[in-house]
């Protein structure tokens, strides 16, 4: 599943609103009481995203060769049906006892009162300081914390240092802004027929989310605006916004990507970059590395993405873990969960084709073992991901806003009707989700 399925499902909105009606009426759990997580027994159910399953798998059987009194049972659930099987689930009072969700979507249940209140214990994790503040802020509401991140899928830039060693070029100088970048594509594209300066699967809607977003971040602007459940579009006026599109717009019209991209959905996502034949690819860990042979690894470096104006930043996708109210085993949750989030446990991450959540996973060993996965690591505080309720309907369905926008901008008729579009489009669906 590539770019976990680019989070396509579709994950429906309307199965997280129907959880207002019921959420509340759950058995608040009690994450205050000192044994909590402490000799917990019995059975803990796990569900998991069936995409970052691989990532979880060996956590549970550590815990559970460790732990002979309290096993867990994993369950993997396709992504496309997460956010209703397990707004069911909460709605008919059996939610299971921890759920790893894609963090994106950990505020469609937060903002419903369905996940247990952890801002205590999560505090008191000695660690505290040194996790993703990106993927905590997507757990935050109103000053607390409903969970805990456990794994990353971060975006980046990674290149290929013997293109750019060809076209002349250094990687730093060449990929510090959407000039630089633009002017090093197009002096990569000149080495070879059938070489690129650039790729990008133009025809999915999740990968294009993943990875174009972070260039507008960086400057420290979103597509949307306000607190959550009373957001804003900002599409028009979004100077970030418009230079973005305007840069893909130019690459397109150079021939610096290959015309393959405009009907690209991703099923071969990565395969161009590691065959060599591309020197600059936006992208996650897992869709590049984990394929490729010894010799392209050696021959990548990475780079965070970067805005018009030099900054820089990176899609804090990945999963968080939470505990739904009404579980009935919410104190072997949280051990579980201070296991998953150990630091032995989370330097495996990248096994899985995943980061940790915690900066002080990247010592000298970690470095060693893993040379393209630390990046993010150390600018942590340089990642983000919006919190709302409609990032799916935005973003990632084929019918999205954003998809729609970007596709019109950079293969059509231009970013400024394609944003004047977007700018509706996004208010109406904000509107919806909101009401």
């Amino acid at each position: 599943m590539l770019r976990r399925a680019f989070l396509a499902g579709g994950l429906a909105g309307g199965a997280a609103l129907a959880l207002a009606a019921c959420s509340g009426t759950l058995p608040k759990v009690d994450a205050k009481v000192a044994s909590f997580g402490r000799n917990a027994t019995g059975t803990v159910h796990v569900w998991c995203r069936a995409a970052t399953q691989a990532g979880l798998t060996a956590a549970v059987a550590g815990f559970n060769k460790a732990n002979p009194k309290l096993q867990v049972e994993l369950t993997p659930v396709p992504d496309g049906q997460y956010v209703t099987k397990l707004a069911t689930a909460i709605r008919g009072g059996e939610p299971p006892d921890v759920v790893d969700i894609d963090d994106i979507n950990s505020q469609l249940f937060i903002f419903r009162e369905a996940f247990a209140d952890l801002t205590d214990v999560v505090k008191g994790l000695d660690y505290f300081d040194e996790i993703s503040p990106g993927h905590l802020r997507l757990l935050e509401y109103r000053d607390r914390y409903y969970g805990l991140p456990y794994l990353a899928d971060n975006s980046q830039l990674f290149v290929n240092t013997e293109l750019f060693e060809r076209a002349g070029l250094d990687v730093g100088d060449a990929t510090k802004d959407l000039d630089s970048l633009l002017a090093a594509a197009k002096a990569i594209r000149k080495t070879g027929d059938d070489v690129y300066g650039w790729s990008i699967a133009g025809n999915a809607a999740g990968i294009i989310g993943f990875v174009t977003q972070p260039h507008v971040w960086a400057t420290g602007v979103d597509m949307m605006s306000g607190e959550v459940g009373a957001q804003k579009a900002n599409i028009t006026g979004n100077v970030a916004l418009e230079r973005m599109l305007e840069f893909y717009r130019q690459l397109w019209k150079d021939g610096v990507l290959s015309k393959a991209t405009y009907a690209d959905a991703g099923t071969t996502w990565g395969a161009d970059f590691r065959a060599g034949k591309v020197g600059i690819f936006p992208t996650s860990y897992g869709a590049t590395v984990p394929a490729a042979t010894k010799a392209m690894r050696a021959k990548m470096q990475t780079v965070l993405i970067p805005s018009w104006n030099g900054k820089r930043s990176f899609f804090d996708g990945g999963d968080n873990m939470c505990i739904p109210n009404g579980a009935a085993n919410p104190s072997g949750g949280w051990a579980f969960m201070q296991y998953a989030n150990g630091l032995q446990q989370q330097q495996a991450l990248p096994d899985g084709g995943y980061f940790p959540t915690r900066s002080d996973a990247a010592t000298p060993a970690y470095r060693k073992k893993y040379p393209l996965a630390f990046g993010p690591l150390d600018a942590i505080d340089k990642g983000y991901a919006p919190q709302t309720l409609a990032y799916n309907l935005l973003n990632n369905q084929p019918s999205s806003p954003y998809f729609a926008m970007f596709r019109e901008a950079v293969f059509g008729s231009g970013a400024a009707a394609a944003m004047k579009t977007a700018q509706s489009e996004y208010q109406r669906i904000l509107d919806q989700v909101q009401a």
